[in-house]
């Protein structure tokens, strides 16, 4: 299995891209802006869309993945979420006002687009390959998801903060390669951070404290104009666990 990072920013400009993974050329974790570097063919073979939460820079490119490419497609794409973030898309995106229903067109027996609930801790297995969506906390309904190849697998926290229950799971993990972690704000915005149910480094610190496995560590979500200084303040107070920025087109074998 191989993971792609498309993006990993906080925001948009030149070369940034928000958060949307490809995994292996058929499976999307969250669609942001990254999903639009990809080509016509490599948007119509995604078939299964595994969302965090209902946020713009993560579902952004949903409908216009449905719309671009649906009608090239012999199944619909499958959007996998919680049953509260489904409700989300359904009330204030797909609703014909702000985006046509494409679970409902070209007709009802034959969408572009279905959605399919997921449950904490209740693997999607999709061949070999296996999704679990695991406990965020955030200021909206909201997962994170365990990405497991049978050999190795991957943690992505989604947008979150302090969440005790979270690494109660990801120190159960005994093939954990890699853990992709939030800090979207530096210090300064320690604040700002938790009103908005984001970390910042010294709350990134405090987290990574409760960690008994020793993943690789990458940091992703960084609001624009600020990497260097939060890299910095990461450094500053987590060296010792080596965290990386995460990087547009990174791959990951797991």
């Amino acid at each position: 299995m191989k993971l792609r990072i498309l993006g990993c920013s906080g925001g948009i400009g030149g070369c940034l891209r928000t958060t949307s993974m490809l995994v292996d050329d058929d499976i999307l974790i969250d669609a942001g802006t990254g999903v639009g570097d990809l080509s016509i063919a490599e948007l119509a073979a995604i078939d299964h869309v595994f969302v965090t939460h209902s946020h713009m820079d993560h579902i952004t490119s949903i409908p216009f993945l449905a719309d671009t490419v649906g009608w090239m497609r012999s199944t619909p794409l499958a959007v996998h979420a919680t049953p509260a973030t489904l409700e989300i898309l359904r009330s204030h995106i797909f609703n014909w006002k702000i985006w046509p229903d494409f679970t409902e067109i070209p007709s009802k027996d034959k969408p572009f687009l279905r959605f399919e609930p997921v449950r904490l801790g209740v693997a999607v297995k999709l061949g070999a390959r296996s999704f679990t969506a695991m406990p965020a906390n955030h200021v909206v309904p909201a997962v994170g998801y365990h990405v497991d190849s049978g050999r190795t697998s991957l943690v992505f926290t989604g947008d979150t903060t302090t969440n005790d229950e979270l690494w109660t799971l990801v120190n159960q993990i005994d093939n954990l390669r890699y853990l992709i972690i939030e800090t979207a704000f530096c210090n300064r915005e320690r604040d700002l951070a938790v009103a908005s149910k984001h970390l910042c480094p010294s709350m990134l610190a405090e987290e990574l404290a409760k960690l008994t496995r020793t993943p690789e560590i990458f940091i992703t979500h960084l609001k624009p104009g600020e990497p260097d200084l939060i890299m910095q303040e990461i450094d500053d107070c987590a060296r010792a666990y080596r965290p990386r920025m995460l990087r547009n087109n990174q791959v990951f074998e797991l």
